[in-house]
């Protein structure tokens, strides 16, 4: 039997409204629900105000009491249902925008043609989600793991490029050296990374260049749009600009010169919590992505040489 059981978190200081929403109920049907759990217990479960729910002493315990028994049963159920047969039932995927609408999206029903008894919970966000807390079985996360608490499997390189359109380019030159890009345009990623300096790596030589631009914004994909656009120079993940780079809308400069982040950004990696280890619906999804992303990156190929 396959568990798909869901529960609200802890209320915090807002109205009922929104718990309900989240699981498919009015918010008069939860109150009918509460009324009798509390007369049945004998105490509070939550404080109420016209304008806010927040959770009892009682009501905090009940809670993580509950979460419990609900976790063990749902690991109990997936046990069961691995033991035999193809993998089948629910895993909850957290993955980064960009990143799913680009890559994992398109092959999705592939995935679930290939797999008919799976159903797949995709949550998308570019924060680092609590896979515990969030009731996540598997998060996609880009450069770094960030967590040693959880199992990480690599499914493909995380590589940097700089690129430019030709236009921008034939208008204000190629760079040759790194100490040249503090000439140009370049368009700056403003997220939990941003840096104005950009460091760049060739054999044992490091070179950190101070660089600056017209235009900074936290989203990768209008970065990439108006760098085609002519905007400036780019640095990115092969992954948001490789197949325009092998369509000709992007040239890639400096390319005996590796772009750096931090020590940990050389891998996209799937991350999971100890208990998901083995578990073949889980299994059977990652090997998917990596035979899908392939060795190297279909979006690197633009890199190989042509035969």
């Amino acid at each position: 039997m396959d568990s798909d059981r869901r529960h609200s978190r802890p209320a915090s200081p807002e109205s009922a409204a929104p718990a309900a929403r989240r699981l498919g109920l009015a918010p008069s049907s939860l109150t009918r629900q509460l009324n009798p759990l509390e007369e049945s217990l004998g105490t509070l479960l939550l404080n109420r105000s016209p304008r806010t729910v927040t959770l009892t002493e009682a009501g905090q315990q009940y809670y993580e009491d509950a979460r419990r028994i609900l976790e063990e049963l749902e690991n109990a159920d997936r046990s069961v249902s691995e033991l035999t047969g193809p993998p089948s039932g629910l895993l909850r995927v957290s993955l980064p925008v960009a990143f799913d609408r680009l890559h994992v999206a398109p092959a999705l029903p592939a995935f679930l043609r290939q797999f008919p008894g799976m159903r797949l919970d995709i949550q998308l966000s570019d924060a680092v989600a609590n896979l515990v807390e969030d009731r996540i079985d598997v998060a996609v996360r880009l450069g770094t793991p960030a967590s040693q608490n959880l199992v990480a499997r690599k499914l493909a390189p995380h590589r940097r490029v700089i690129c430019a359109s030709q236009d921008y380019l034939g208008e204000h030159g190629v760079p040759t050296q790194p100490s040249e890009l503090s000439r140009h345009n370049c368009l700056l990623f403003d997220y939990a990374t941003a840096t104005s300096t950009w460091t760049l790596t060739r054999a044992n030589k490091t070179e950190k260049v101070p660089v600056s631009g017209n235009l900074r914004a936290n989203g990768s994909e209008l970065l990439r749009e108006a760098t085609i656009g002519g905007g400036g120079l780019l640095l990115m993940p092969t992954w948001l600009v490789g197949e325009d780079i092998a369509a000709g809308r992007l040239l890639p400069v400096l390319e005996e010169w590796s772009p750096t982040v931090g020590p940990d950004e050389g891998a996209i990696w799937a991350v999971y919590p100890q208990n998901r280890r083995g578990s073949k619906r889980l299994v059977a999804f990652l090997d998917f992505l990596v035979q899908h992303f392939g060795s190297p990156p279909y979006w690197e190929r633009y890199a190989q040489p042509q035969a």
